[in-house]
């Protein structure tokens, strides 16, 4: 067996065993940055949901509405035990804090409630945790993590020989994704230069015509 051939012989292996170690964690990181991405849309750590409905009790003298009446009111939402506090913003109006973040809203002369339920998503929200880097160790981690991506990436450019591989068809695409990025960051910068020379010409005008206005 020729060197070349058990370089690619290694480098499959390399590329195989590697791939599979750390697939789960690829799949995390592709993930949560897929939410990080779009977290203006949906938010990765908590799910909101709002409910509009009337309460029946009557709430309009404050010092009647105590913990007590209070939790009857959160019962229907089996929120009783999250009770935190309630107090009155403004007249007419009562507010319930709860544990987690849920609310409760009531409006005490017409008796229409608004319930704001704020769930945790657990498995989304620990994803996207990782993915900020939640600790010293994890750095160490991902450093690691970082390097074998580096090693699946290499091993997968020479593991395949003839015009399918880097110096035929993978080779086409392999400069291809590499340009991506650059033209992307070639448009940026063209717009960030262009936007610089406006503001510098708008304010060039300005000051022209402060100076003339003195004069």
């Amino acid at each position: 067996m020729s060197k070349g051939s058990t370089f690619r012989k290694w480098s499959r292996i390399l590329h195989r065993d590697v791939s599979y170690l750390f697939a789960g964690m690829i799949l995390i990181y592709a993930l949560s940055g897929i939410l990080m991405n779009h977290r203006s849309d949906l938010n990765p750590h908590y799910t909101v949901s709002r409910h509009e409905y009337k309460v029946t009790a009557d709430l309009s003298d404050k010092a009647k509405v105590d913990k007590a009446l209070v939790l009857t009111l959160l019962e229907p939402w089996d929120e009783a035990d999250n009770y935190t506090k309630h107090y009155f913003p403004k007249e007419g109006q009562m507010k319930v804090f709860l544990k987690g973040g849920s609310s409760l809203v009531v409006d005490t002369k017409s008796g229409e409630a608004v319930y704001e339920s704020l769930k945790r998503r657990p498995l989304l929200s620990d994803m996207v945790k990782l993915h900020y880097n939640p600790g010293r160790w994890w750095t160490t981690f991902s450093d690691v993590f970082a390097v074998c991506l580096i090693l699946i990436t290499l091993t997968g450019l020479v593991m395949v020989k003839g015009s399918k591989g880097f110096w035929g068809r993978g080779g086409i695409l392999f400069i291809i994704g590499v340009l991506i990025p650059v033209l992307f960051l070639k448009c940026l910068s063209s717009v960030a230069y262009t936007q610089t020379s406006v503001s510098r010409d708008s304010t060039y005008n300005i000051s022209a015509r402060s100076s003339v206005t003195f004069l």
